[in-house]
C-alpha cells in the first residue's frame, strides 16, 4: 500500500476513535484534571508494554528525541485540558467548530517550518472539508435549553468567550504537537506517544486528586478505555499518519473528527445521559425542593405570627374596653 494512502487511512481511523472521546469523558463522571491524568497513566502502561514487546526500547532513545517528544507531550496535554474544559463554558457545537480550525493552523505551520507550498487547490479542499464539518456540527440535536441534561455537560456555559478561547488554544497546541511529531520522522510513533504520556503523568500528578480515587468499576473502565484505546491505539495511528502525510492532507483527514465524536450525531440521535449528570440533577432537585419547603415553612410561620399578633391586639382592645 502506498504510504500516502496508508497514512490517510490511519489518520481517518484515528479521528474516528478520537471523535468518541467525549462520550467516555462524560460517562467517567470524574473531574477533567483527573480524567487527563488517568488517560496518561493508562496510556503509558499500554504503550510501555507495546514498545517492550516490539523491542523499541533498545538503544533508540537519544537526548534529542526525548527532548523534542517531551515538548510535543507538553503541548498535547495542554490541548486535552483546554479542549475538555471548553465544553462546559461554550456550546459544544461552537467549541467543536472552533477546535476544528486546527487544520488551517497545521497547514500554516507546514508552510512556515517545512516550506510546503500553499496552493489554491489545497486551500479549496480544506475549505470544503471545513464546511462539511460545520454542517455536521450544526445539524446536531444537542441544541436548546435542555441539551445539557442529555450530555452531562452544559450546552451553553457562563464563560462563553473563555470557552471559545480555550477551544482555539486547544487547536493551536494540537497543531504544535503535530509539527513536533513531524520533526521526529523515522522515530517509531509508539515511542513518541510513550514519551509524551509519561510527560503528562509527571505534569499532572501534583494536581490530580489521588486521595479520592474513582469508587466504581464503571468509572475505572471508562478511564482505562481512554488510556488504552483513545491514547495508546489512537496515537500510534495518528503519529504514524503524521509522519507519512503532507500537512494539507493531515488537515483534511482531521476534519473527519465530528463524524466520530458521537456516531449517533450523524444519525440525528441524542447522546446518552451520564450517570453523574442524573445524580447531579437529583441532588439539585432535592436541594430546590428543600429550599422551597423552607420558604413555605417560613411563610407559614410569618403568617401564624401575623395572625397571632392580630389576636393579641384584638384581645388587648377588648380588655381595655371592658375596663372602661
Amino acid at each position: 500500500m502506498d504510504s500516502t494512502v496508508r497514512g490517510t487511512v490511519e489518520m481517518t481511523a484515528a479521528m474516528v476513535i478520537l471523535g468518541t472521546i467525549g462520550w467516555f469523558v462524560v460517562m467517567s463522571d470524574e473531574p477533567i484534571m483527573d480524567v487527563v491524568f488517568w488517560r496518561c497513566a493508562f496510556g503509558a502502561i499500554t504503550l510501555l508494554i507495546i514498545c517492550a514487546a516490539l523491542g523499541l526500547l533498545r538503544g533508540r532513545l537519544s537526548l534529542r528525541i526525548v527532548a523534542i517528544a517531551a515538548l510535543g507531550g507538553t503541548a498535547i496535554v495542554i490541548n486535552w485540558l483546554l479542549l475538555f474544559s471548553s465544553f462546559s463554558r461554550a456550546s459544544i457545537s461552537i467549541a467543536t467548530a472552533v477546535y476544528n480550525t486546527q487544520p488551517f493552523m497545521l497547514v500554516g505551520f507546514g508552510a512556515l517550518f517545512f516550506s510546503e507550498r500553499l496552493t489554491m487547490t489545497k486551500l479549496a479542499w480544506l475549505g470544503i472539508a471545513f464546511t462539511g464539518m460545520l454542517l455536521i456540527v450544526q445539524a446536531s440535536p444537542n441544541v436548546g435549553p435542555d441539551a445539557g441534561h442529555n450530555t452531562g455537560i452544559g450546552n451553553v456555559g457562563t464563560d462563553y468567550f473563555i470557552g471559545i478561547a480555550m477551544a482555539l488554544g486547544a487547536a493551536f497546541f494540537w497543531a504544535v504537537a503535530a509539527i513536533v511529531t513531524k520533526k521526529l520522522k523515522g522515530t517509531p510513533p509508539h515511542l513518541i506517544a510513550l514519551i509524551q504520556v509519561c510527560v503528562g503523568v509527571v505534569m499532572l500528578a501534583p494536581f490530580a486528586n489521588l486521595s479520592h480515587l474513582p469508587a466504581d468499576a464503571w468509572s475505572w473502565s471508562m478511564l482505562a478505555t481512554l488510556g488504552v484505546v483513545h491514547t495508546g491505539l489512537m496515537y500510534i495511528l495518528m503519529y504514524g499518519a503524521i509522519q507519512k502525510l503532507p500537512t494539507h492532507l493531515q488537515g483534511i483527514a482531521v476534519l473527519h473528527l465530528p463524524c466520530g465524536r458521537d456516531p449517533g450525531r450523524c444519525l440525528g440521535l441524542r447522546p446518552p445521559a451520564a450517570p453523574g449528570a442524573d445524580r447531579r440533577r437529583r441532588r439539585h432537585s432535592g436541594r430546590r425542593r428543600r429550599h422551597e419547603s423552607r420558604l413555605d415553612t417560613v411563610e407559614i410561620e410569618d403568617t401564624s405570627r401575623e395572625h397571632s399578633g392580630k389576636q393579641v391586639k384584638q384581645e388587648r382592645r377588648r380588655t381595655t374596653t371592658m375596663r372602661q
